[in-house]
């Protein structure tokens, strides 16, 4: 999982209330885990596929090549989304 958001996901909900913070990162774990069976199913958003959280309101930026899914980013999306795109472009 991208360090950043791990972090910075997990600091802010922990902030909200003591375990969401852990409840966060198994929460993202397990969508990841998901791409095993899903990925390259989902739509695409600035140049990478995107799979939203089943839980939190984040978004699994990710490409796909041959038989592997790469994630580049997880982004929070309440964020702007020309602060979304900046970040994606960074990765590209």
């Amino acid at each position: 999982m991208p360090r950043q958001t791990s972090e910075s996901g997990a600091r802010f909900y922990e902030l909200c209330e003591t375990g969401i913070g852990e409840y966060f990162i198994e929460s993202i774990l397990s969508d990841l885990d998901s791409l095993l069976l899903f990925a390259g199913v989902h739509p695409i958003y600035f140049g990478f596929h995107r799979m939203l959280s089943k839980r939190f309101p984040f978004a699994i930026y990710y490409e796909v090549e041959e038989d592997v899914a790469y994630v580049y980013a997880i982004l929070d999306l309440r964020r702007n989304p020309l602060w979304t795109r900046t970040q994606l472009l960074k990765r590209s």
